[in-house]
């Protein structure tokens, strides 16, 4: 059984990680006088080396923040869109009835690298050199590798060794999978990173960072891309496809900001989300058709029967209407979604025991449509058990085979806070560039290949991603960041938590200790995007008797084990002078922080 942990309390900055080494590379940015930002991008560049199965620079990472200076919370988004020749009619000629799930086919371009420096530039006050110097060191003299990451690596060695030599030659040293523990040294990335900050000059901090910018996006990283991306490789359909990514990609596209999506949570608390290009509106739709329902939580946090299946069924509906209704291919009717009258008519159908079938609503009288493929149940749910490295091959049903990202939370003594959750260009998505050290993400994956969806695959436009960073806010000031990996489980793991800390009044670390839970009934979002009627994955911690109650209620109940699920991060601030961190003890290898 795992300890309860404890709620890490400081007056200086607050950090919560889920990797020790990004937390403590954060906390000495903070602690030298970096703001909660800097220690952000100190942190994501960590993550990419430490956990390089979780997230890589080829990947994407979207962010929810305020500063001191503006408690508004924003979103910066660095999910980039799809390339300019990947058409329905491109990839369907290529024989894929859904956008494969690894190889180069699914490449979106990579959006981490100007999402940080973006970050970096207008919030932060570091050089980028300085931020960079803790991943830098780790890539160039090594770092030890956590049970996981050798795990992964041994799931797709041998496709590595018989289709992706490149990256047999990263992470198969003398030709062996490496123990856990082993150092690895990255020396291609490290001289990429170099390479980069050579290019940093100008006559201000803020120049230095573009022309690092320039140097990935219009300069030698962008040209390597290309034409890596022209030769075909091995991909989960079984044969080879080249990329659809060019250069010009790259140089047409950058990070962008947008006002958060803001929504009421009951008692007084709000949510900030990113908008429905990623599935965080479906934590307000939970939480707005929960508001007002009697859930129930003993002394400990643990929730009864009644709020377990309530929290299930209102899962099913916001992620029904996510498969209608949310995506950056056509316009999403937010508002109507999130509005008290389309609320109230959603909430009147969660009845006493499970419903089986995928109910999307008809916000403003609009008629929902389901994609064929996602229309009809299926028991796969992207476990990485159909092909190497496929869907987002890093998810078990369970959630912990695993993770399959990363999160970060900072907040500091001046009140700038932020959740990120950067994911994508896992070292077992797509082969590695060898000239440049990473491989590309495969987001892509997340659109479907028929017309008139909201997430059709269209170029340029976002896939709908499952990454869903969060802040919370009570009477309109920001108290809580937080978020955690998982997939489709991350907006329903933030609800367990975020009910505990709010309905059952749980400190940040009781709250993430609290069991938890998730559906498994609507489409997944990975290869092969099936799933399952009344799936219901929990923790033992919640009881007999009420593992026995929901399968009464028509629950086909999947026990996890005691610590099964989640990898939670939080920090906070406000009702009272201190700050406060909490991690997820699950995973074992995440770490809090404040001071």
């Amino acid at each position: 059984m795992a300890p309860r942990g404890y709620e890490r309390l400081g007056s200086s900055g607050a950090v919560s990680s889920t990797h020790h080494l990004g937390t403590a590379a954060a906390a000495s940015v903070l602690s030298r006088g970096g703001n909660a930002f800097d220690a952000a991008v100190a942190c994501g560049f960590v993550l990419q080396v430490a956990e390089p199965h979780l997230c890589g620079p080829g990947g994407d990472m979207p962010a929810v923040y305020v500063t001191a200076s503006d408690p508004v919370p924003r979103v910066l988004c660095a999910q980039a869109g799809a390339p300019a020749a990947a058409t329905i009619a491109a990839l369907r000629g290529e024989g894929c009835e859904i956008v494969p799930g690894t190889g180069l086919l699914a490449a979106t371009v990579p959006g981490a690298w100007d999402g940080w420096l973006t970050l970096l530039r207008d919030h932060g006050t570091w050089e980028l050199a300085d931020v960079l110097d803790p991943a830098l060191g780790y890539a160039t003299s090594g770092i030890p590798l956590v049970p996981r990451i050798p795990a992964t690596i041994a799931a797709v060695a041998e496709h590595f060794r018989a289709h992706w030599p490149s990256s047999a030659a990263q992470w198969l040293p003398d030709g062996s999978v490496p123990e856990p523990g082993e150092t690895i040294r990255l020396p291609a990335l490290a001289a990429t990173w170099r390479r980069l900050l050579e290019a940093a000059r100008g006559p201000s901090r803020e120049a230095r960072i573009d022309a690092a910018r320039d140097a990935w996006y219009r300069g030698f990283v962008a040209e390597e891309i290309e034409r890596f991306c022209r030769v075909p490789a091995r991909d989960e359909t079984g044969r080879d496809h080249a990329g659809l990514l060019v250069a010009d990609d790259l140089a047409g596209w950058s990070a962008t900001y947008e006002d958060a999506l803001l929504a009421p949570a009951g008692g007084g608390w709000s949510v900030a989300k990113c908008g429905p290009w990623s599935q965080g509106p479906v934590l307000a739709q939970q939480l707005r058709l929960l508001d007002g329902m009697d859930l129930r939580f003993d002394e400990h946090g643990v929730a009864s029967a009644e709020t377990v299946h309530a929290a299930a069924e209102a899962a099913k509906l916001a992620f029904a209407d996510r498969e209608a209704w949310y995506g950056d291919s056509m316009p999403v009717p937010m508002s109507d979604l999130l509005s008290d009258a389309y609320t109230d008519a959603r909430r009147a159908l969660i009845g006493e025991v499970s419903d089986g079938t995928l109910r999307p609503g008809s916000p403003g009288g609009r008629e929902p449509r389901i994609g064929y493929y996602a229309a009809t149940p299926g028991a796969g749910r992207g476990t990485g058990t159909e092909g190497p490295g496929s869907g987002e091959p890093t998810v078990s049903r369970h959630g912990v085979a695993r993770g399959d990202t990363v999160h970060i939370d900072v907040v500091d003594a001046a009140g700038n806070m932020i959740s990120v959750t950067p994911s994508g260009g896992w070292l077992q998505s797509s082969p590695t560039i060898p000239e440049l050290g990473f491989c590309l993400g495969t987001r892509a994956q997340m659109f479907w290949l028929e017309e008139g969806l909201p997430s059709s695959l269209v170029p340029g436009r976002r896939p709908r991603t499952t990454l869903s960073p969060s802040l919370a806010l009570l009477d309109g000031e920001p108290r809580i960041a937080f978020g955690t990996p998982g997939g489709d489980q991350q907006d329903q793991w933030q609800l367990c938590f975020l009910l505990a800390h709010t309905r059952a009044g749980l400190d940040l670390q009781a709250a993430i200790d609290s069991p938890t839970w998730h559906s498994t009934a609507f489409p997944a979002s990975f290869a092969p995007r099936g799933w399952e009627p009344h799936g219901l994955v929990v923790e033992s911690r919640l009881g007999e008797a009420t593992l026995t109650e929901l399968r009464r209620r028509g629950h086909v109940v999947d026990d996890a084990g005691p610590w099964a699920l989640g990898r939670m991060c939080a920090v906070g601030r406000g009702g009272g002078p201190a700050l406060r961190a909490a991690v997820d003890p699950r995973s074992g290898v995440g770490a809090a922080t404040a001071f």
